[in-house]
């Protein structure tokens, strides 16, 4: 099975930019006519998106300077199923072995 894994790395960009406050890019994609609140901003720098809107992407890329493929990295995973023999083999006597209740000696009279 294979499947396909995004990295989003803007955060990583902003740091290459001295960028280190989310809300510093609020002024930077004002510039391009990109208007975001505080809290869609930390939201677009701290997870991925599920969702690209072109304009934010070319905003953010025209602010820090970098391309689409900056910001986000596709990797390829492709996993192996190996097929596992499960044979049981005799570990031993694995029977519980039965209780046993003393009673701690009588005190002497």
């Amino acid at each position: 099975m294979t499947r396909v894994e995004t990295v989003w790395n803007l955060r990583k960009v902003m740091f290459e930019h001295q960028l280190f406050k989310t809300t510093d890019l609020i002024p930077l994609l004002a510039q391009y006519g990109v208007h975001l609140s505080r809290e869609q901003v930390f939201r677009l720098v701290t997870h991925t998106p599920e969702r690209a809107n072109m304009q934010v992407i070319g905003a953010v890329c025209a602010a820090l300077g970098c391309t689409p493929s900056d910001l986000i990295e596709v990797r390829v995973i492709e996993e192996r199923r190996v097929a596992v023999e499960q044979t049981r083999q005799p570990i031993g006597d694995i029977r519980p072995r039965p209780a046993s209740i003393r009673r701690p000696p009588s005190p002497p009279a």
